[in-house]
């Protein structure tokens, strides 16, 4: 259903720095860069372009939706700590480390803010 995802920046080079090292670790590689934005795709996938990090076309400011958030999902726990604690490392935020939410669902998340504010999930469903 989802076509592909995409986040604002207001310093798309800086950006660029963090999503390399960040999605690396749950199978993302930066495939498309140019002057507005950057795409990633999955190691495994179809070579399709699922995340971007973008300047806005309109030439405005970017900013962070409110109540709005990216979740990728990943096969592991460990994956999910490390996608929060290599965030954290490259300057993002967090929002809440690795936990099962609710306690006892068997769903696993954690959540950051990256540069610009945007948050973004890892989870996964096993355990």
């Amino acid at each position: 259903m989802i076509g592909y995802v995409m986040v604002g920046t207001n310093d798309l080079n800086r950006s660029i720095k963090f999503y390399d090292d960040l999605l690396k670790v749950i199978g993302l590689n930066r495939t498309d860069t140019d002057d507005v934005c950057a795409g990633y795709t999955s190691k495994n996938g179809s070579g399709a372009i699922e995340f971007y990090v973008t300047k806005p076309f309109n030439k405005q400011k970017a900013t962070v939706g409110n109540g709005c958030q990216v979740s990728f999902i990943v096969g592991t726990r460990l994956e999910v700590d490390m996608f929060h604690e290599i965030g954290l490392k490259l300057g993002g935020v967090s929002e809440g480390a690795g936990g099962e939410r609710p306690e006892g669902s068997g769903v696993y998340y954690s959540y950051i803010r990256d540069l610009e504010g945007n948050k973004i999930c890892a989870f996964t469903n096993n355990k």
